[in-house]
């Protein structure tokens, strides 16, 4: 059975669902991304699988995914870091939600969250290649000159960052 993800209107209520293999680009959805920092104000980066659809082997956020049939937010972001990265986070702090056009149209729930640098990540490998800890000014840095490294619209995705010292 495939998973059937929500569709919501305009104004991100629910409408509908959607089986996700469909790839209708007609529909909005929700999508949720988390950025994990650590106790030196690092952030932890994904590198995504080689057979990825999209982006593939292309440095993200920490984790992301598509908010499924009975799942919220909350539940989606929780359920992919522990998926993705192997680990349970013990809070979430809710970040900006923005409403992003591309190949198909969706709203991305962002949350932020914080775990020690000495964290071991069990990378689930259908889904992450690699991560890594990078300074937020290097993270700058690097998206700016080489953009090719990073996934589509990373640029907006940077602006939804915690502020400095937040966490």
């Amino acid at each position: 059975m495939t998973a059937r993800i929500i569709i919501v209107d305009k104004n991100d209520l629910p409408i509908g669902h959607q089986e996700r293999s469909a790839n209708d680009r007609e529909i909005i959805s929700r999508i949720t991304g988390i950025w994990i920092l650590n106790e030196k104000g690092e952030i932890l980066l994904a590198q995504r699988a080689k057979t990825k659809r999209y982006d593939p082997e292309k440095w993200g956020p920490a984790a992301a995914g598509t908010v499924e049939e009975g799942e919220t937010y909350e539940s989606n972001i929780r359920k992919e870091v522990e998926e993705e990265l192997g680990v349970r986070i013990p809070s979430v702090t809710y970040g900006p939600k923005i409403f992003i056009t591309d190949e198909h149209d969706f709203f991305c729930q962002w949350f932020w969250a914080t775990v020690a640098s000495s964290t071991i990540f069990e990378l689930q490998p259908e889904e992450v290649l690699a991560v890594r800890w990078i300074s937020r000014n290097d993270l700058l840095e690097e998206s700016r000159h080489y953009p090719e490294r990073f996934i589509t619209k990373f640029t907006d995705y940077l602006e939804t960052l915690p502020p400095e010292n937040s966490l």
